[in-house]
Order: C-alpha cells, then sequence, then structure tokens
C-alpha cells in the first residue's frame, strides 16, 4: 500500500480543521467481533453495558488492568472523517483503523472536552478522557508518517487518532444519522 507523506498528511490539516463544531454527520459505523475482523453496519445498537452491540470491547482487557475488565471509559471510539479519507486514501480501508464510529465532527480537545456529550440517532454518548492513541497495528496499515501525525503533539490537540466515549443513553444509531454536541 501507497501511504502517505508527511507533506501529503500536513497538506490535509486545513480541511479536517474545516470539520463541523456542533452537529455533522455519522459516516460509517464499524463493529468488531472479534481481533481483526470488521463488519460495517448501516444501523448499530449502542448499549449501556455492552457498547456498540455485537463489537468485542468488552472481551479487551485495560491496558491499565490487563488482568481486569474492559475500560469503560473506551467503551466506544470516534475518528474523524475526513482524517481517515486522508489517510487511508480509499473508504474501504477506512475500517482498517479500528475504530466504530466514524463521524464528520471535530474531535479536538477545544472543541469535545472530557464530559462532553453527543447525540447521535437515538443514543446518547460522553467523551472520556482516556486517550486514543495510535499502536503498531496502526502504523502498519497507515504508515509510519501517519501514526507521528496523529501522535504528535498537535495531533494530540485535534484528536486526529479519535476520541474514546461511553454511552449514557442506549439507542440506535444509523450510518448518515446527525451527530450534535448537546
Amino acid at each position: 500500500m501507497n501511504h502517505r507523506t508527511a507533506d501529503e498528511l500536513a497538506a490535509g490539516l486545513d480541511e479536517i480543521r474545516s470539520s463541523p463544531a456542533d452537529a455533522g454527520t455519522v459516516e460509517l459505523i464499524v463493529r468488531r467481533p472479534a481481533e481483526d475482523e470488521r463488519e460495517v453496519l448501516d444501523v448499530g445498537v449502542l448499549d449501556l453495558d455492552e457498547g456498540l452491540v455485537g463489537d468485542a470491547w468488552r472481551q479487551r482487557r485495560s491496558g491499565r488492568t490487563p488482568e481486569g475488565p474492559a475500560d469503560p471509559g473506551t467503551q466506544v471510539t470516534l475518528m474523524n472523517a475526513r482524517v481517515i479519507a486522508l489517510l487511508a486514501r480509499e473508504r474501504e480501508r477506512w475500517p482498517l483503523a479500528g475504530d466504530q464510529l466514524y463521524v464528520d465532527l471535530d474531535l479536538s480537545h477545544e472543541n469535545l472536552p472530557p464530559g462532553t456529550r453527543l447525540a447521535l440517532g437515538s443514543a446518547v454518548i460522553e467523551v472520556t478522557a482516556e486517550p486514543h492513541t495510535g499502536c503498531a497495528k496502526f502504523s502498519a496499515r497507515f504508515g509510519s508518517d501517519a501514526i507521528r501525525f496523529v501522535n504528535s503533539p498537535l495531533g494530540r490537540q485535534l484528536r486526529l487518532r479519535g476520541v474514546n466515549a461511553r454511552v449514557v443513553e442506549p439507542g440506535a444509531v444509523s450510518r448518515g444519522d446527525a451527530v450534535r454536541k448537546l
């Protein structure tokens, strides 16, 4: 795969920064039923205990306590659709990032501090403080320049790798639904 260069990634920052601040769109929903498996959904159900129903989030262990339960602060992950479009080049490669919800919305710390609630379809999620960073798999899939881009100080400020959240009101979310700050 031909990965984006650091210059190509930097050139995409203006487009990313023009993401809507208060209301955007759910562009893609992806369930991860097992490690390295992806299912693209038209409709997903967000549950208080399970996160995205059918996703393997609950089977994952917390990085802080490897023998403990999954971290409820990482129940649902969101990634900015403009970022993944830049990194992946082709929409078919978006699910490789490993996130569940791809949204056209400004995910920066300034716009969505921890505790911010977002309505998506009939569900509500809350942004958590747990950082979402790129890993070795992300680097392998999108390139070493991509991992440096999303994990740079600016990348972390803008949350280019995405944001963690937890479900606070269960409900259904569909591709094309509005996502809005509450």
